[in-house]
């Protein structure tokens, strides 16, 4: 199995990069669409944030490499800002793990 790692990547209607109108219903006939993209690309979509009123998005991505984020946009012509690799800071991860 290759390895994984997380991405994410952002949306902003100021931009260009997040749809002028977008309600709910909407949004979730596009994200079918968009997983369908993923699972071609060996994306795995976590989560994803949508500020509706805002204009802008920010989803969470599992792939082998931020390549395969863009071919998966790609597929589905959605337009990013940034897709950046990014790792977990929680105290779990990072605040506890102290050197004694």
């Amino acid at each position: 199995m290759q390895a994984m790692r997380y991405f994410l990547d952002t949306h902003d209607r100021s931009r260009g990069t997040f749809p002028a109108q977008l309600s709910a219903d909407d949004f979730e006939v596009f994200f079918a669409q968009y997983e369908t993209a993923c699972q071609a690309e060996g994306v795995i979509p976590l989560r994803t944030h949508v500020g509706y009123a805002d204009g802008r998005a920010f989803c969470l991505n599992l792939a082998p490499d931020a390549d395969a984020v863009r071919r998966a946009h790609a597929r589905v012509g959605l337009p990013f800002d940034d897709i950046t690799e990014i790792t977990t800071a929680t105290p779990g991860d990072t605040f506890f793990r102290r050197r004694t």
